[in-house]
């Protein structure tokens, strides 16, 4: 059996099972793309209402200001 010469036969029905999980996944997310309501909705993402690029300003900001008192922390030291 190929499955046993890629997983040994102990490894068989953790390796089916694994399988048996992603394909149920697969499936879920094809029905889903196929549904016409829309999947992201702006109310469940309040962070992004100024939109994608100024959220990830404002994170890259905020790291680099972490950054920097960690470092100024630091240099006292």
């Amino acid at each position: 059996m190929q499955i046993d010469k890629i997983v040994g036969s102990r490894g068989r029905s953790a390796f089916l099972a694994d399988l048996a999980r992603r394909e149920i996944k697969r499936r879920h997310l094809l029905e889903v793309f196929k549904t016409e309501e829309p999947i992201w909705k702006d109310e469940d993402h309040p962070e992004l209402k100024d939109g994608a690029a100024e959220w990830v300003r404002k994170m890259r900001s905020e790291s680099e200001a972490r950054f920097e008192s960690i470092q100024q922390h630091r240099d006292r030291d």
